[in-house]
């Protein structure tokens, strides 16, 4: 028996244990006034931080996918600057790159503009305009953009080359062979680390906080710095976060477990 399907058959005393923590803080925010008071407030900073990680996920997954396929392209141009972006953003901290991008590329970005729709008339911007959560989205982005490029280029390679081959011999051409019978394999590697990459960014999103942005971590950091119960605020912070991860983590197993069930058959 393998270690992870051992671990498949333990039973989930830590989910119990978790459960019962959340239980109690549940009960905690129905009966208290304050903890109630505290999860109104910071229910408006959900929100935000759901659209953020939304978005951001989003164009990362984009962006990584497009940076995947440079890096394993037959021109060594695209592939070297692929590998340059990936390698460059990759060692930049994430607190590092939100700062450079809502400080020194956001205005940057802006003079660029100004400079651009001035030979056609138009009116320019200011960097105050520029919302800052727009550049924290950017700046998750560009940051997870590197880590999921990675990932999907592992799974792209998993693929054999024998079936590359033979798509060839069929005369498929490039982007038939990568949408039939690449792409669909390939998502059965990608899935499981795009998942945890997922959760990662829900974390990193508390980042954005640092910016001003009306996000849960933010909202906790109003609340008590007006009501002094610190405990009790950032009791529920930890709790909107553990219920977000826990839950996302729990349906990315479940996911796990029916591909590897799909591929015994």
């Amino acid at each position: 028996m393998t270690p992870t399907s051992q671990q498949d058959k333990d039973f989930p005393w830590w989910l119990v244990i978790a459960a019962a923590i959340a239980a109690y803080l549940m009960y905690r925010v129905v009966a208290d006034d304050l903890y109630a008071q505290v999860l109104r407030t910071l229910s408006k900073g959900i929100f935000v931080t759901i659209f953020v990680t939304l978005v951001a996920f989003a164009m990362a997954t984009a962006l990584g996918l497009l940076l995947a396929v440079a890096s394993m392209s037959r021109f060594l141009l695209l592939r070297q600057l692929a590998r340059f972006y990936i390698e460059i953003i990759r060692g930049i901290p994430m607190m590092v790159l939100l700062l450079y991008v809502a400080f020194v590329l956001a205005p940057a970005m802006v003079a660029a503009w100004n400079w651009a729709v001035t030979s056609f008339g138009l009116e320019p911007i200011r960097t105050r305009d520029f919302s800052l959560m727009w550049r924290a989205i950017i700046a998750l982005t560009i940051g997870y953009s590197a880590f999921i490029a990675e990932v999907f280029r592992a799974g792209l390679q998993s693929i054999e080359t024998g079936q590359i081959e033979a798509a060839k011999a069929l005369g498929l051409s490039g982007w038939h062979r990568f949408r039939h019978i690449v792409f669909p394999q390939a998502i059965r590697t990608i899935m499981p680390p795009l998942g945890n990459d997922f959760i990662a960014m829900i974390k990193d999103s508390s980042l954005v906080s640092v910016l001003g942005v009306y996000d849960i971590t933010q909202a906790g950091k109003i609340t008590a710095a007006g009501n002094f119960r610190y405990f009790e605020t950032y009791n529920v912070v930890a709790l909107i976060y553990l219920i977000m991860t826990v839950t996302l983590s729990l349906l990315l197993r479940r996911l796990e477990q029916r591909m590897r069930r799909n591929d015994h058959f």
